[in-house]
């Protein structure tokens, strides 16, 4: 979905383990039902593959359940410079809960002079804001 994170930068990768000829990776969906999980499986035992490693096996855990405070610093980076505003805080955030506005700085002019438009974005873990500066619209990953 976001062609400039690596599922490592994303944090789903959790373990890789190679014992004798089978590599095992182990990940974790960023939510339940999440649909580009099959993609991601598929795509790792394809260039496992392609790399000569034919014993591929991929196994899902989803305890402890994946949170943004996972991605990684680099992976923050690179969402911020493709024009997606990183999530602002840790999963402590709960302004959600109150109703009061996330100051979010646009990813495009660095202004926070911004407003949510709408809590979905173009998927269900973004949300669409907008710079009152810049007037450009901008996806937010939520924290989760």
């Amino acid at each position: 979905e976001i062609p400039v994170l690596t599922i490592v930068d994303l944090g789903i990768v959790r373990n890789i383990e190679k014992i004798d000829n089978c590599i095992t990776v182990t990940i974790t969906p960023t939510y339940s039902g999440c649909p580009a999980m099959k993609v991601i499986e598929d795509d790792i035992v394809q260039i496992l593959n392609a790399n000569n490693f034919e014993n591929v096996v991929i196994k899902t855990t989803i305890s402890p359940a994946w949170t943004t405070d996972w991605l990684t610093e680099k992976g923050r980076t690179a969402l911020e410079k493709y024009g997606i505003a990183p999530p602002a805080e840790s999963t402590t955030d709960k302004s959600f809960l109150t109703d009061r506005p996330k100051t979010l700085q646009c990813p495009f002019c660095k202004s926070k002079n911004t407003h949510m438009i709408s809590q979905f974005g173009s998927t269900a873990c973004k949300a669409l804001y907008k710079c009152n500066d810049c007037l450009e619209p901008f996806d937010y990953f939520k924290c989760i």
